[in-house]
């Protein structure tokens, strides 16, 4: 197969229609950090309602600096909306409705007694009256097969488990853009295979930043890779995944189904 250049894989970047607001649009994006150490030099993506997009690069490309500025817990330069709301201090408390961000830990997000009280906790804080509290919580733990799970401590739970809990405790909030940290990171062949069905049932526009390149080219039609703060390529997974040379080039490796 013929090697596609970096320029040429840039210009793969799909196209969006002008008269529908995309779902998440960031323009120009540059952090740095305290230290002084650059993060994000002018990343630039735009989402539409219903893709679903991997965020694939090594350690240290600026993926997780990027993700923790999509509900405003990190402010660099740049413009950033969501729905067409512009990711502003004024607007942080309906923005982390909207932006669903389970991180990689499903730990860091379950506190409460029960599982219950873990997807209660948005809705409650939202200011939903108890009958919606409680419809909220029921479809969000139907959506990930948890139905039942309601009373169970969540500390009890298996991994697998407890990263649908997590994502049932964002979905209860019905945002517009789901947006997970390594959700297959800790997670047996099985529970790795449920998560995959899971997310693909799931009828959410989503931002997975992932280093399971298997997961991404099972479930990820389009496909954005950034290195050393930088957006470096934009297409579609099924090209990128076959440019040996440019996966090569920005730490990354073809998926193998015996690595699986």
């Amino acid at each position: 197969m013929p090697i596609v250049h970096e320029s040429d894989v840039l210009s793969q970047r799909p196209s969006t229609n002008g008269a529908v607001k995309p779902t998440l649009e960031v323009t120009n994006l540059s952090f740095a950090y305290p230290d002084g150490h650059q993060a994000l030099f002018d990343v630039s993506l735009s989402i539409g309602a219903g893709e679903k997009v991997a965020l694939v690069g090594p350690n240290g490309a600026g993926k997780s600096t990027l993700m923790l500025h999509l509900n405003g817990l990190l402010a660099g330069n740049g413009v950033l909306a969501v729905a067409g709301l512009p990711v502003a201090k004024g607007n942080l408390p309906l923005i982390r409705s909207k932006v669903g961000m389970v991180f990689q830990n499903p730990d860091d997000q379950l506190f409460s007694p029960t599982v219950f009280d873990d997807v209660a906790f948005g809705p409650l804080h939202m200011g939903y009256p108890e009958a919606e509290v409680r419809q909220r919580v029921e479809i969000a733990l139907a959506q990930v097969g948890m139905a039942d799970f309601g009373e169970r401590l969540s500390h009890h739970l298996s991994i697998g488990q407890k990263k649908r809990v997590a994502i049932a405790t964002v979905l209860s909030m019905d945002p517009e853009i789901l947006v997970l940290d390594e959700p297959s990171a800790g997670l047996d062949p099985r529970a790795r295979r449920s998560l995959i069905n899971l997310l693909r049932e799931l009828p959410l526009t989503m931002l997975v930043s992932t280093h399971d390149m298997l997961l991404v080219q099972e479930l990820f039609p389009r496909m954005i890779v950034m290195d050393e703060g930088r957006v470096v390529a934009d297409g579609e997974t099924a090209v990128l995944l076959h440019n040996v040379a440019f996966l090569e080039a920005h730490g990354l490796e073809m998926p193998v189904i015996g690595n699986r």
